[in-house]
């Protein structure tokens, strides 16, 4: 198969003609167009409809360095594609930065080799069933994001991107789709003239697709806001881009990963509460407003967790859980389809498994419905004690309780728990028991079931009040031993004798989880890290409080001189 010729925009020849001259004859997609060719092009939002749910194939293709397992993920295969499209995927968004793979100067050819590849793993992911969703994407901010500075350069470079990978993808049948740019950016301007110079992306990346002939003529063409955020100036500035357009083929597309504070576990936000919940609703009723409700899909090409970057334990699991719950129902609510970001946190692209079965179930639940929570997946009890009996308040949403048990064993409503108005209520005697002989930590895990959905788990942990030693270190870090005597690290206060916030973010108290301090319960220390003491003055005592997820709270106080530190337990 030859692909079809470059049908040439005026105001880039020089850039498209020599960019042409460096395609050769590729059948890429030749099996592909056989088992895709009684396949009728849907409308965008049957498309972005039929793409519910989509994974990201993050941190590969996009890595930047010299192939795609720079950044530490494997080479991918057949195997992960076909490992991914069998936990119910139904697109693959494969971002692809380009930048280390495209001459600098003029006619910005993209490597030969480089776009076979990208080629080969849009093929396999196709062949797979998969709608494929390909990007130009780190590219934002390494290169594109001097649009204001050089914008002439820019702008060729981009078009000659764009012209090649149109041209190389021109005969793929209509299950490919095409995201001009992810999270666009530019350096020292405005958001109005960031709005602007994303609006000349915009219609250079429509004219030069729906130019370059073959299924690109009717493809699904997705245009972000700026940032890809959902605040609704940025929301408003892409709806009139897309409106100048005039092409019934366009999805927008906005990323999310919840309300900052919780995201990363900062300022005291540890619990999915309230205001996290209005947050996240406020972001999909401003999509759906401005684009769903005026026919234009919607697609989060990106959503997730910050904080996972850090740590997995940065956001409790039973709060994470509720986040993921939720917005995978409020998503399928206002009609917008999720891709879910995986840079190789969550899904094993060796074993082929989830490193978090219990994440994905509510993340795959929500695809059907909704699933019962509760207020906390935790129960302490404290060690040593005759235990009382403890009340859980249940979220059912919408569901009902059908039961309780304790691995194989089907526990006995009545006598083991109650349930009422207040919520679940585990009785005295069978928390006694669960605890047994006094052992500290995790003691058992009950299932609640509701009448549909993914079970809730609660983690019966005994425990005592952790217990911190003496120390000594420098202001590269600060290791504290502490006994957490089966408790957890809910998130760390650091003040200044006048009350003051001491470390990093200083507008709180409450510091950002694996940023400024990480617990290691293996080790049993508590790391203050550089970057916390990097924003402590010097000469000065800090006074800490470790608060723990039992409601125990820890104080410890600090002292640096020079970059000598010393931290004392109360």
């Amino acid at each position: 198969m030859r692909r079809k010729p470059i049908r040439l925009l005026a105001a880039v020849v020089a850039v498209a003609a020599a960019a042409a001259a460096a395609f050769t004859v590729r059948t890429a997609f030749a099996e592909t167009e056989t088992e895709h060719a009684d396949t009728a092009q849907l409308s965008a939002a049957e498309t972005v409809a039929a793409m519910q749910p989509g994974w990201n194939l993050g941190n590969s293709l996009d890595a930047v360095g010299e192939d795609e397992t720079a950044w530490g993920n494997p080479r991918i295969t057949p195997e992960l594609l076909d490992s991914i499209r069998a936990q119910g995927f139904n697109s693959i968004r494969i971002p692809v930065t380009w930048s280390a793979h495209q001459d600098e100067a003029a006619p910005y050819a993209i490597d030969t080799a480089y776009m076979d590849r990208v080629e080969e793993v849009v093929d396999l992911a196709l062949e797979d069933g998969f709608y494929v969703l390909i990007n130009i994407h780190h590219d934002s901010w390494q290169w594109v994001n001097q649009m204001p500075a050089q914008h002439d350069a820019v702008l060729a470079r981009y078009d000659a991107a764009w012209t090649q990978i149109a041209e190389a993808f021109a005969d793929a049948p209509p299950e490919l789709v095409f995201e001009n740019i992810n999270e666009p950016q530019f350096a020292d301007v405005s958001e109005e003239e960031g709005d602007a110079l994303l609006h000349e992306l915009n219609a250079s990346f429509h004219e030069i697709v729906r130019g370059s002939g073959g299924g690109n003529a009717e493809r699904l063409l997705v245009i972000p806001t700026l940032h890809t955020s959902a605040e609704q100036p940025r929301l408003d500035a892409a709806a009139e881009s897309i409106a100048s357009l005039n092409d019934p083929m366009i999805a927008a597309t906005v990323h999310n990963y919840g309300f900052w504070p919780f995201s990363v576990n900062i300022a005291g936000y540890t619990t999915f509460n309230d205001e996290v919940r209005a947050d996240l609703e406020g972001v999909f009723d401003r999509v759906k407003a401005t684009f769903v409700d005026k026919g234009v899909p919607v697609i989060l090409g990106e959503w997730g967790l910050l904080g996972f970057d850090k740590h997995v334990g940065v956001v409790e699991q039973g709060e994470k859980l509720k986040f993921f719950e939720y917005l995978g129902y409020y998503a399928a609510k206002t009609g917008v389809t999720t891709m879910w970001w995986d840079n190789g946190q969550h899904f094993d692209r060796t074993a082929h498994t989830w490193k978090d079965p219990e994440l994905f179930a509510h993340v795959a639940g929500a695809w059907e419905g909704r699933s019962g929570t509760a207020a906390t997946d935790l129960v302490y009890v404290p060690a040593g004690e005759t235990p009382a009996a403890q009340t859980i308040a249940l979220h059912e949403n919408g569901l009902e309780f059908t039961g309780l048990s304790h691995g194989d064993a089907e526990l006995a409503e009545g006598t083991d728990y109650t349930v009422g108005a207040d919520g679940l209520t585990l009785s005295a005697d069978l928390l006694a028991r669960l605890v047994g002989d006094g052992g500290l930590g995790e003691r058992a895990v009950l299932e609640a079931r509701f009448s549909s959905g993914v079970p809730w788990r609660f983690h019966v942990i005994s425990s005592r009040a952790p217990v911190a030693q003496d120390a000594s270190g420098t202001t590269a870090g600060l290791d504290v031993p502490v006994a957490f005597n089966g408790d957890q690290l809910a998130t760390m206060e650091a003040v200044y004798a006048d009350g003051t916030p001491a470390g990093p973010a200083d507008w709180t108290a409450f510091k950002e989880f694996a940023l400024a301090f990480e617990p290691d319960y293996e080790a049993g220390t508590i790391a203050l890290t550089e970057a916390f003491f990097a924003a402590v003055d010097d000469n000065s005592t800090v006074s800490l409080t470790f608060h723990f997820w039992s409601g125990t709270t820890l104080e410890y106080t600090v002292e640096r001189s020079g970059s000598g530190v010393t931290g004392s337990a109360a």
